[in-house]
């Protein structure tokens, strides 16, 4: 069977998916069901700056392809989509038993439209437009309820990462990090005594192909050591000079 089904106008590749999907076992994973591009690639790209993994459908069909056949922690969903609406998404997904915790983001603002959302299965109903903080808040609420997949917390020595709050702490001691210092962490941890190309760091926590005349990889990476390591004595993250960068004790 061929690795690849047409979803809208594009080849869904399932094993270049469940590829991406193991590189980010302790990481959120959304689904975004969005028509309106500008609000898809808005929504996408917050949701990666604050260490989410995001994957966008366009359509209604596309969207229930996808909540099927991949594991997402949460999917956030329209209700007026081309080829089957949001209501026609959610009704067959909890048809199905398929209890992934489901967020309607809409313009659909009418009090029967939110009661026939939460009626139908959805876990919470956000009316656009929105402030992106408070759709971040929703959507650690929903996942504290209870996360289709239990996301362990990463440890290696005294540093320990939770990636649903993107707490840090390291000998007890709380460290502030951005969103893509907790991602490049997150990885360096998971991927602990492995030595991680420039090339791959960028491929994972940037979502880029690397390129050798920029430095990015470099500066994030001597950010992170001010924090993780510089304050203590042993240091964790190491470089490997011409080849990359590892973690390990």
């Amino acid at each position: 069977m061929s690795a690849y089904v047409t979803l809208g106008q594009r080849r869904f590749d399932h094993s270049a998916a469940r590829r991406r999907l193991a590189r980010y076992d302790s990481t959120v994973r959304v689904l975004i069901v969005e028509d309106e591009p500008k609000s898809a690639a808005y929504l996408r790209k917050g949701l990666g700056e604050h260490g989410y993994v995001a994957d966008v459908a366009e359509n209604g069909e596309d969207g229930l392809y996808l909540a099927q056949n991949s594991e997402y922690d949460v999917i956030i969903l329209d209700i007026m989509l081309p080829q089957r609406d949001g209501w026609g998404v959610i009704t067959e997904l909890r048809r199905a038993g398929k209890q992934t915790p489901v967020l309607f983001l809409t313009a659909r603002d009418s009090v029967p439209d939110r009661v026939k959302g939460l009626d139908l299965g959805a876990d919470d109903y956000l009316v656009k437009p929105f402030a992106f903080s408070e759709l971040l808040a929703r959507i650690r609420t929903v996942l504290r309820r209870g996360p289709t997949r239990r996301i362990e917390n990463l440890r290696i020595a005294d540093l320990e990462l939770d990636p649903l709050s993107h707490r840090t702490t390291r000998g007890g001691k709380r460290l502030d990090l951005t969103p893509k210092e907790f991602l490049l962490l997150a990885l360096l941890v998971r991927r602990a005594g492995e030595v991680l190309s420039r090339t791959l760091i960028a491929e994972h926590v940037w979502d880029m192909n690397f390129d050798s005349g920029t430095n990015v990889v470099d500066v994030h990476v001597r950010r992170l050591r001010a924090k993780v390591d510089d304050p203590f004595e042993k240091k964790l993250i190491h470089t490997i000079r011409g080849v990359g960068y590892v973690l390990e004790e």
